[in-house]
């Protein structure tokens, strides 16, 4: 490995090193209350280092939450790409939520956690937590949209805001209840949007 590439190699590692331990500690104890220090000390870095990487705190929590939005679109991606039905895709994407309540050290959504803590909607986290939850609206409600009966198109505008709302109830829930109960309940709930929609497409047909 020539000089050049290895420097390449260690700064990419810093960097991972830095995204990582930062990414721990805001989704265990949220973004305001932990200071640039506690992230490049538990990274083992020093603070040079992490501004050549990132500009300041803001585009750490900003490259936290891509590879956040990342992380979630290969999730649905996967459990859309494992059954050729519509209605199928639906109930996989759930079960990959339910996976993710269930899961150890599950502390909710995210995105809502870092929302709350940036109010302001022309903030560019907040535009960030917003662009991710239009794309998994967009995204519910294109497959809601095929999941009727014999493939009968519906409008499923208000399906997709259903299911997103219930998402969202059983990710806050999620880190406060059972999360088997809370995880069975979304579910049940899942089922009752995917009827409306059948029973939508059935009276349009």
């Amino acid at each position: 490995m020539s000089p050049s590439a290895a420097a390449r190699t260690t700064t990419s590692e810093a960097r991972a090193r830095l995204l990582g331990t930062a990414t721990k500690i805001f989704y265990a104890e949220g973004i305001h209350s932990v200071g640039i220090d506690r992230i490049t000390a538990e990274a083992r870095v020093t603070r040079a280092t992490l501004y050549r990487h990132f500009t300041g705190k803001e585009d750490l929590v900003l490259a936290y939450l891509d590879q956040a939005d990342q992380g979630i679109r290969g999730q649905v991606a996967a459990a859309v790409g494992s059954t050729p039905s519509a209605v199928g895709q639906v109930r996989a994407v759930a079960r990959s939520i339910v996976d993710g309540i269930r899961s150890p050290g599950f502390r909710g959504c995210a995105f809502l956690n870092a929302v709350a803590e940036y109010p302001d909607p022309a903030h560019p986290v907040h535009q960030a937590v917003l662009a991710h939850r239009q794309w998994f609206l967009d995204t519910v409600t294109e497959l809601l949209a095929r999941a009727g009966d014999d493939g009968v198109p519906v409008d499923a505008d208000a399906a997709g805001r259903h299911l997103v709302m219930l998402r969202d109830g059983a990710m806050a829930a999620g880190c406060l209840f059972d999360p088997e109960l809370v995880s069975e309940t979304f579910l049940h709930g899942v089922e009752g949007v995917l009827r409306e929609v059948s029973a939508a497409a059935a009276e349009e047909g």
